[in-house]
């Protein structure tokens, strides 16, 4: 691990909260001026954006062949978003949803970890020879992600609930534009000096293509969505840090996923899908946690019970692989 990489490892992590800093700023300020819910610009704007280090991440691996990083990426990094940055994310602000979030995105989040976990077993279901996310799997997965952007587009003006909550922000149009286009390049930049930085400290010590990307990697381009995540919950704008989660797990599984396929097929390891079952178990915590307190939140207590079960799935990863 040489020298400069170091270097722009540690200057990655600075590069991730300006960038994140600045796009929640961008994004907040766009959806008060044209009357648009957090949720949405969580959803769609700022998901994209802190997922951007998931695509390239996996585009680069299919391309290298590299098929394990690229699907235990996707699925390391769905599992850390929300049990760890949400969980975090909580510990800072208690994050209360919409009635609509609570129904319709995290069902929809679920819904695309269930049409996973059947494309990648062809295996178990059909008796078929090797598991894969084959091209027609893929293009499969991207006209699910073009009905989340219809949907998205539904509900960008008139969402349950979060009306009270677009505030008024004087930034003009172009200078919040310019935020997010900073705050995106930042991301991207910071993500990828990390992962980079962090892939080789890996190969170091010998470890798996796939307990790399289930970890190592998952958990370095997770990093825009916790600190975005986590800022937003610092300003209080909990939508943006629960839709950007949502959003980047739906993200990563229809678009990410979908565009790797479609460049090249990903075998799947059938071992992989203790991963998928976690994520699973994982989203279902999230939407059974809304049910423990009036005002439909991750409190604080489930917030910090997230991020143990996140660190015993690592710890089961790192120990039992």
């Amino acid at each position: 691990m040489n020298l400069t990489t170091i270097i722009l490892f540690l200057i990655g992590f600075a590069f991730l909260i300006k960038g994140a800093d600045l796009l929640v700023a961008g994004a907040s300020a766009i959806a008060s001026r044209f009357h648009i819910s957090d949720l949405v610009i969580g959803l769609t704007v700022v998901a994209f954006g802190t997922s951007t280090p998931e695509l390239f991440v996996n585009i680069i691996a299919s391309l290298k062949g590299n098929t394990d990083i690229a699907i235990g990426n996707v699925l390391g990094s769905n599992i850390a978003n929300i049990l760890l940055i949400l969980g975090v994310s909580s510990l800072i602000y208690p994050l209360s949803v919409s009635k609509g979030t609570v129904w319709k995105e995290i069902p929809f989040s679920l819904l695309a970890a269930v049409v996973l976990a059947l494309m990648a077993n062809d295996q178990l279901l059909t008796a078929a020879g090797a598991s894969a996310l084959n091209r027609t799997d893929g293009m499969i997965l991207l006209c699910f992600f073009i009905i989340f952007l219809y949907y998205s587009y539904g509900i960008a003006r008139d969402v349950d609930g979060l009306a009270d909550q677009v505030q008024t922000v004087s930034r003009n149009v172009f200078t919040s534009l310019f935020y997010i286009c900073l705050g995106l390049i930042g991301l991207t930049l910071g993500g990828k000096w990390i992962v980079d930085g962090a892939i080789q400290l890996a190969v170091s010590f010998g470890m798996s293509e796939s307990l790399v990307g289930l970890t190592i990697v998952a958990v370095g381009t997770s990093l825009p969505e916790l600190a975005t995540s986590a800022m937003a919950a610092y300003r209080r704008r909990v939508d943006i840090a629960v839709g950007n989660v949502v959003g980047s797990n739906i993200f990563n599984i229809f678009f990410v996923l979908g565009i790797s396929a479609t460049i090249k097929p990903l075998p799947f390891n059938t071992t992989g899908n203790f991963d998928i079952l976690v994520g699973l178990i994982a989203g279902f915590l999230l939407f059974l946690f809304m049910f423990t307190s009036r005002k439909r939140s991750l409190d604080r207590w489930e917030g910090l019970l997230c991020i143990c079960l996140y660190v015993g799935y690592l710890g089961y990863l790192i120990f039992c692989s």
